[in-house]
Parts: structure tokens; sequence; C-alpha cells
């Protein structure tokens, strides 16, 4: 089994480390186009075009199923990979966690890129999943960037800048860019109450990695033997893993695919 994930840089990482942790025996291709992000606040057209560039880098490794682990390009280019490569290729797209985190009913805020933020994709979903919710919508110029670099003072400015912007009276926050669950902690304590009950993060990795096992026909089996590889495509060239990828527990866990690879 191979599986193939592309975004725009380390924000495939969340649900690569799920897959790997659900399948060990599988074997993963990384495709991502460092040199071109971020992708947040560029045009439509800027974003298929890159976003094509790496699904079709990673088509080439003949993957059984495509995950586009970015919510960015699933706002806006998911159409158009699928569009060149399903039926052959099954593409599952990365949808931000709004369903879930308006299923209490309490107030709670999306955290996205400026380009993903009052999207009509991303409003169409709090219309469908989250009416009569309290929501706000909350854009994160330059995080998902300093998350990239693994910039942790560039980290902590855009992370206080986003909880600045965030009502205190919030429940949930939903992590609306991949790149944000890997500083998931980070966003906790700078939006937590001390004096409210615990705030509750909305990701979507796992979901998109069950996902995924779902329409390839396969189960979860995490006490597989560990016998999976690692190929690295940073635009469209194989690649190490990039050691700012190594500064997160989640790029880390892929080390031993790596070590696995033939």
């Amino acid at each position: 089994m191979k599986i193939a994930l592309m975004d725009s840089g380390n924000g495939l990482l969340a649900a690569a480390a799920v897959v790997h942790r659900l399948r060990p025996d599988a074997d993963l291709v990384l495709s991502s186009a460092p040199d071109g992000m971020p992708w947040g606040p560029r045009t439509t057209e800027y974003v298929i075009e890159q976003a094509l560039a790496c699904a079709r880098a990673a088509a080439a490794h003949r993957p059984d199923a495509l995950i586009v682990a970015c919510n960015t390009a699933s706002v806006h280019a998911l159409a158009a990979i699928r569009a060149e490569l399903e039926p052959a290729l099954p593409v599952i797209g990365t949808v931000p966690a709004i369903k879930p985190a308006a299923a209490n009913g309490v107030p709670f805020a999306i955290w996205a890129t400026p380009s993903t933020t009052g999207s009509p994709y991303q409003r169409g979903l709090i219309r469908d999943f989250a009416s009569g919710v309290d929501v706000t919508e909350v854009p994160c110029p330059g995080l998902a960037d300093a998350v990239q670099r693994a910039d942790t003072d560039a980290i902590e400015i855009a992370v206080k800048a986003a909880a600045a912007a965030t009502p205190r009276h919030v429940r949930g926050v939903v992590l609306g860019c991949t790149h944000y669950e890997l500083v998931a902690e980070r966003i906790r304590a700078a939006v937590q109450d001390p004096s409210a009950p615990p705030l509750e993060l909305y990701g979507s990795a796992m979901a998109v990695a069950a996902q995924t096992l779902r329409r390839i026909g396969a189960v979860p089996a995490p006490d597989a033997e560990p016998s999976g590889g690692l190929t690295v495509l940073l635009n469209g060239h194989e690649a190490e893993l990039e050691p700012a990828s190594l500064t997160y527990s989640e790029g880390r866990s892929l080390l031993s695919l790596s070590a696995a690879r033939p």
C-alpha cells in the first residue's frame, strides 16, 4: 500500500503521522513546494498551478491514494486535481473540522489562512454545519509560513495576534490550516482562559487519514509490522526531510520510515 500526501510544505506532516500510526506498513510519498509557499495569501490561479505540480509529482510514484493535506489547496485546487487524476487515483481533500466543532452548539473560532478565511467555501461549511452557532473567523497571516520555517519567535507573534482577535468566550478552535496542527498546544495555551473549561481544538488529520483508508478499502492496522518506506519530494525532486520538519514530533515520527526505505 502506498499513500501520497501533498501540501505547500510541512502541513502534510500531521496527516502523514496519523497515516503512519494507523498503517505502519504503508509506503508514504510526501510532495510539497516550499519554494513557492505560503499559498494562503496567493491568487487562486497560483494555488491551482502549485497544487497541480505537487499532485503530479506525487502521482508519478503510483500511489493508491492522494491526500490533499492542505486546506488552501482543497478550497481552490481540489476540483482541478480531481479532474486530472480521478478516477484512476482517489483524491481526498482536507475539510476544516467545522461540523464536529459545531456539534455541541457552543461558540468556537476558525483559525485559517487569509485566503481561506471568509471564502465562499468556508462560509458554506459554516452555513451547512454551524447555522445558529456563534462562529468567529480569524485570519492568521504569517502563521503557516512561520510554522514552515519552525521560527519560534514568528510563531509566537502570529499566534498572539490571532489569539487577540479570538473572543474570550469561545470554547473551541478549528485549526483551518494543516500547518497549525503542528503547533496546536501553543495555540491552546494562547487562547485558553484559565478560569474556563479546557479549550477544544479541532484538526483534520485523523478524519482525513481514516477517510483515505476507507476510499482504498483498507482498515487501520496499527500493530502491523513497521515496514513502510518514505519518499520525500520537494518542488518535484527527491530529497530528505527538511531540518524544520524534524523540529515537530510528527516529522520525527517518520524517521523510521526513512530508515526503512529500500
